[in-house]
């Protein structure tokens, strides 16, 4: 019988015991990387890619965190398995040219049995099929029984970062919970036996684009321990939910329901883990900065709060109740990340305001739904898919995951030529910025750099003439007149970003003037929107840029004012009070927030008050450029999912 602990002190232990081993004990980075080409912190050791990529200089030769992680690629089998999340802790122990695999076996031995009291006839180690190295260490330095050493193949047990670059072969552990059943024909991929809890993975060798592997000069060690099933295994329930790292969430949401778990069938059992898991995963994520929308890591989460919504709605609550399960998620969880304790307001009045859009949205596509199923037989049409789509707000994955339910499925095509055909209407009747846009970028992504901001140092420069575009297209060249969309090589324009509008000015040459009305952010290009006032202009012209400095500066005045405003706000009325959007014109500004309730005249005059004062004071501003984490420790507010 394994030692029962507590999640809090399984991610404690583990991470003492590698302290004691030389290793730095480093807190969680963010569920917003600081990679730009990775949307979610997926792993334990992405915050470390950049090491073991040789691109980064470690700061220590060893290290061990207990890391946020993200995955949704598995989204629909959440809470109809056993062991599937879409958050999830990544408990880790790294060696950076440090010690190699004979160490790193017998660390992962040591805390699995000693520390946590994993008997070894409930341990069960996979090695890559060609590691004969790692095999021996396990069986003669170790001494695990050989039958319980499993050979496997590069699919299960070779980690590779990319096509080329650093990879190696790795050995796991799987706890094994049926040892009575013997030794022969181990097979780990059953999982009503078997569950894999440690992974170590041996970074040492390079690939090459032909597929060569050649030694690394310095080897690295790369592990992971997911924390929610070692929980599992040590507190003696059937699956992670029941830890309790999860189930006080979910008896949360049972009791709002009116029930209780223990009683309830497997289908509303599907629906409470669903809720534990991802109401976990949103509490996370707004904590760290990301705010719902329509795209990227903003869509994630959006889409994992309207999951819970329609869960919450099966099993029978007909209140808001987000907030009140995010209020346990979050108690369960700040003594290790005490900033979603500082953000629960924020982080409870987001889920709030979500949840109330789409239960307006869920009620509407709900009906028109029931009727489309109640007419299909087999499979829901594309074009009913898209009408739910455009015209309701109802999502595709969610049209899917109820006709699953319903034993139908969707005609995915159908959807996708829908779609295609409203890009076409809107293509034809746009004349600015449209979808033609993005392929004309992405040509022009293979031929030249990205845009050049100069706008932070200067107000003007020379630049060529990169790309011209009408309504959309591609152009060679255009007359006085004309609606023009422009890339440059470099620009002094600031283009709209995190609510602040993109500057106005010139473009001159010659006789030629361009005025400038707007400037939009695409694929790492800036586009110049305007009118040729005079003259005509083409690709390859060399161009004078000239921003509107007045405009400018009352953007910079309207942009100070409003952190002016949320310093006052956390000053006066909640410390707690966080930004959820923002507004920065030229003429007006616009500070959204999450607060559970509305300002007083009271508080409206001394934030008035405040602001004036502060103004008057006429403080200096110091500009300096760090990363994320260093802004965070010197007390920088914002909005870091951005």
């Amino acid at each position: 019988m394994t030692t029962s602990l507590s999640g809090q002190q399984i991610r404690q232990k583990f991470l003492d015991f590698f302290a004691s081993k030389d290793h730095k004990p480093l807190p969680s980075a963010s569920l917003v990387p600081e990679d730009p080409t990775v949307l979610l912190t997926i792993a334990g050791m992405l915050p470390f890619k950049p090491i073991f990529l040789g691109q980064q200089k470690a700061e220590f030769p060893r290290a061990t965190t207990s890391q946020k992680c993200i995955r949704t690629n598995d989204i629909e089998n959440v809470g109809r398995t056993a062991r599937h999340h879409t958050f999830f802790e990544m408990l880790g122990n790294f060696s950076f040219g440090d010690y190699f695999k004979s160490q790193a076996i017998a660390y992962g031995w040591e805390v699995s049995t000693k520390v946590f009291g994993i008997k070894p006839e409930n341990i069960v180690v996979s090695v890559f099929e060609e590691d004969d190295e790692a095999l021996a260490i396990w069986r003669d330095q170790v001494g695990v029984n050989p039958k319980r050493i499993v050979r496997m193949g590069a699919k299960d047990n070779f980690w590779v970062s990319g096509p080329t670059g650093p990879c190696g072969p790795c050995s796991e552990l799987y706890y094994d919970f049926k040892p009575e059943l013997g030794d022969d024909n181990i097979d780990p991929d059953d999982d009503s036996r078997f569950i894999e809890f440690y992974n170590l993975v041996f970074m040492q060798y390079n690939r090459d684009a032909e597929g060569n592997l050649t030694p690394l000069e310095k080897q690295n060690i790369d592990t992971g321990m997911g924390l929610e099933r070692m929980a599992q295994i040590l507190q003696g329930v059937p699956n992670n939910y029941e830890t309790d790292l999860i189930f006080p969430i979910i008896q949360t949401a049972a009791k709002l329901a009116g029930m209780k778990y223990a009683k309830a069938d497997e289908t509303t059992k599907t629906s409470l883990k669903v809720i534990g898991d991802h109401v976990r995963a949103v509490t996370h994520l707004i904590g760290d900065g990301v705010v719902p929308s329509n795209e990227g890591r903003g869509y994630v989460l959006r889409r994992l709060i309207r999951r819970v919504v329609r869960h919450g709605r099966l099993i029978g609550i007909g209140d808001l109740f987000m907030a009140q399960v995010a209020e346990t998620a979050i108690k369960l969880s700040e003594s290790q990340y005490p900033d979603v304790r500082k953000q629960a307001n924020l982080i409870k009045a987001e889920l709030q305001a979500e949840e109330e859009r789409f239960l307006k949205t869920i009620e509407r596509g709900e009906k028109l739904l029931d009727e489309v199923i109640a007419k299909t037989k087999t499979e829901i049409s594309g074009a009913d898919a898209f009408e739910l789509y455009d015209t309701y707000g109802f999502p595709l994955e969610l049209t899917q995951e109820i006709a699953e339910e319903k034993g139908l499925t969707v005609d995915i095509e159908g959807f996708e030529a829908e779609m295609e055909q409203q890009r076409d209407r809107a293509r034809s009747a746009h004349k600015s910025i449209d979808l033609t846009v993005q392929g004309s970028l992405d040509q022009l992504a293979a031929a030249i750099q990205q845009t050049d901001f100069l706008g932070y140092t200067k107000a003007n420069s020379v630049a060529t003439v990169e790309l011209l575009l009408q309504a959309g297209e591609p152009v060679t060249a255009a007359t006085a007149g004309s609606d023009v969309q422009i890339i440059l090589d470099k620009t002094p324009f600031y283009a709209e970003s995190g609510g602040q509008i993109g500057d106005r000015g010139y473009l001159s040459s010659g006789d030629t003037v361009v005025r400038i009305e707007d400037v939009q952010k695409e694929s790492g290009f800036f586009l110049h929107i305007g009118r040729i006032e005079r003259g005509s202009l083409k690709t390859g012209d060399v161009v004078t840029a000239q921003i509107d400095l007045a405009c400018r500066r009352r953007a910079q005045a309207n942009h100070s004012a409003t952190h002016l405003l949320q310093a006052a706000l956390k000053k006066l009325v909640d410390d707690k009070i966080g930004q959820a959007g923002s507004l920065v014109s030229f003429d007006r500004l616009r500070f959204d927030y999450n607060y559970n309730q509305g300002l007083t005249p009271d508080q409206l005059q001394a934030v008035e008050s405040q602001i004036n004062t502060w103004i008057a004071e006429a403080h200096g501003a110091d500009v300096a450029e760090m990363a994320i984490a260093e802004a965070k420790a010197k007390g920088a507010t914002a909005m870091f999912g951005e």
